[in-house]
């Protein structure tokens, strides 16, 4: 089977998600966890945002049932964990590295994703992000954590504004791959600037 430039991108989401995942459940302080805990914990968090998409869009066998490399793709990231544990955590706590490179990957991989089976720009941004913010959130609320998107943080937008932007690119026809690199790099720049400033959107508050 012939890869594309696309699917490397593609299956590489995957694997940092997967170890996003595992990750989370061997920091977390207040469980202890087996290796099927960890390895089902990472599997959710690179599966759920693009299995809620390909529900969505009626897409079935969703991709990975019917895709066997997103397998060995998760494979990979959990054996990764497994056997770095230590250097991987340190990046992921200092560098908050897979969970940014991941969200900006699945934004931009969701997007085309939802123009390719004709769905409608605004449709397809929303999916673009949620493809990117879903699989986190199973995490979190697994872990017994407050999901990233309802913290301070910028988050779901970044993703939102990543989605956008690869959906202008595309109407102005400019290479898909420049379009993808530049798409997900807006998304991921967004992300790590927001948290190193804490930046955050303003409350609304309806009560005083």
């Amino acid at each position: 089977m012939e890869f594309s430039f696309y699917d490397y991108i593609g299956l590489s989401g995957i694997m940092v998600f997967t170890m996003s995942g595992a990750l989370a459940a061997l920091e977390h302080k207040d469980h202890h966890h087996d290796l099927f805990s960890v390895f089902f914990t990472g599997f959710i968090t690179a599966i759920g945002g693009g299995t809620l998409r390909d529900i969505t869009l009626g897409n079935y066998p969703v991709s990975w049932v019917r895709d066997e490399n997103i397998l060995w793709a998760i494979f990979v990231g959990f054996l990764l964990v497994i056997l770095l544990p230590r250097m991987l955590s340190k990046l992921r706590k200092e560098l908050f590295l897979f969970d940014t490179l991941g969200i900006g990957i699945y934004t931009v991989l969701g997007t085309r994703i939802a123009l390719d089976h004709g769905v409608n720009y605004f449709a397809s941004a929303l999916l673009g992000m949620i493809s990117a913010i879903f699989g986190g959130v199973i995490r979190d609320t697994l872990m017994n954590e407050v999901p990233f998107i309802f913290r301070k943080e910028i988050y779901a937008t970044a993703c939102l504004v990543g989605s956008v932007l690869y959906i202008l690119l595309n109407v102005w026809n400019v290479n898909d791959n420049i379009n993808l690199i530049l798409s997900a790099t807006v998304v991921v720049s967004i992300r790590v600037v927001a948290v190193r400033y804490n930046l955050g959107l303003p409350k609304i508050k309806f009560f005083d």
